[in-house]
């Protein structure tokens, strides 16, 4: 099942049957299933609270993935700064729906085994978004 949920935030419009099933379309791509994931869309404060008290990390990020996945069935928590994304959209001159849909997917690669942190990872990590947007945008166009 997928939740969305907003947090201190008012939630984006998104049409959520088709994102969900956009999600689960990548997810079987990498012959994965969807178990329990919830999208916690929240503001910047509450992203760096969770960036603190779980990660030690004191800094402002776009996106926070909580991985409980079982074998092939991917769950997780997903923690999105709307304040974040609002902000790297401007700064990258991409409009901000974009930007959303490729930071949901963003969780759901990492949930699916793709790393972004070492050598030549995050070249892996964009190449798997844009192929995951190029399919939203052919196979369900309805969603933006």
């Amino acid at each position: 099942m997928i939740s969305y949920q907003s947090e201190n935030i008012k939630m984006p419009k998104l049409r959520r049957r088709e994102v969900s099933a956009w999600i689960r379309t990548v997810a079987a791509e990498y012959g994965k299933s969807i178990g329990d994931i919830a999208y916690i869309f929240c503001d910047d404060e509450k992203i760096l609270e969770v960036n603190r008290e779980y990660l030690n990390h004191d800094y402002y990020t776009d996106i926070i993935t909580f991985d409980y996945t079982e074998e092939n069935r991917i769950s997780g928590d997903l923690f999105i700064s709307l304040d974040t994304v609002r902000s790297n959209a401007e700064e990258q001159g991409c409009e901000y729906m974009e930007e959303l849909f490729r930071v949901i997917i963003h969780g759901i690669l990492h949930l699916c085994g793709i790393d972004d942190k070492g050598p030549g990872e995050r070249e892996i990590m964009e190449a798997a978004e844009n192929k995951a947007l190029e399919m939203r945008m052919s196979q369900l166009p309805s969603i933006l």
